[in-house]
């Protein structure tokens, strides 16, 4: 049987530990050097599509997708090779490994992310964050969905969620409440997307960054 932890400390990965936007914007580059303008705003409408039907980015679907018209197109297989090895161990933001190991000695940190089964795990390996985590990493569909598998994987007398998305940390306020405290990292286009937003409930905390949580001690999660 999992014993208990005191406190677990639940991390997002695209724009919480590492600069997915950056990802995005150099694959848009890619695209458009390989393919033209054209089919580079192909491959975004297709992503955006399915990023509507399936509820989470998945740029290898969107990569099937697009190749319909460019089967014989000698970039096109090339394109995996781009995504798959993309180096996001230089990605990380700014001290990503030094506040994991600060979070380790206040509880058990756990990446916590939506996406799909093969590329979000792929970038985790990549970034170098599932070494540092000795492997504690879930990727669900849809997060906020699963907390009780979640909480049977990772039993707690605490819990924080640490995420640029707010409505995301809301939604799993709303179904944990007191048990949970709530960081909103108030970085990447999402985060700026709600910046003055009314989100009901309120973050716990706000922070510029990740690497603000190297000033937290455990009280501060505790007592918010």
């Amino acid at each position: 049987m999992t014993a208990t932890e005191p406190l677990v400390i639940l991390l997002d990965v695209d724009d919480t530990l590492l600069d997915n936007d950056r990802f995005a914007a150099d694959l848009s580059d890619e695209l458009e050097r390989r393919f033209g303008a054209a089919e580079r705003e192909r491959y975004w409408a297709i992503y955006n599509e399915l990023r509507q039907e399936l509820g989470y980015a998945d740029y290898l679907a969107s990569l099937q997708r697009f190749r319909v018209g460019l089967e014989n197109h000698p970039a096109l297989l090339e394109m995996s090779a781009f995504v798959l090895d993309y180096p996001f161990e230089q990605r990380l933001f700014p001290g990503v490994m030094e506040t994991l190991a600060h979070l380790r000695t206040l509880g058990r940190p756990v990446i916590l992310s939506d996406g799909d089964v093969v590329f979000q795990p792929r970038k985790v390996h990549r970034a170098g964050l599932w070494d540092a985590l000795h492997g504690d990493v879930l990727i669900y569909l849809h997060k906020q969905q699963m907390l009780d598998g979640m909480q049977q994987r990772y039993p707690a007398a605490h819990y924080v969620m640490v995420d640029d998305k707010p409505q995301i940390l809301a939604d799993m306020k709303r179904l944990m409440g007191a048990r949970l405290t709530t960081a909103w990292v108030k970085q990447g286009h999402y985060a700026a997307a709600a910046a003055g937003l009314s989100i009901d409930p309120a973050p716990d905390l706000e922070i510029a960054c990740i690497a603000e949580l190297r000033g937290r001690k455990l009280g501060d999660f505790l007592q918010a």
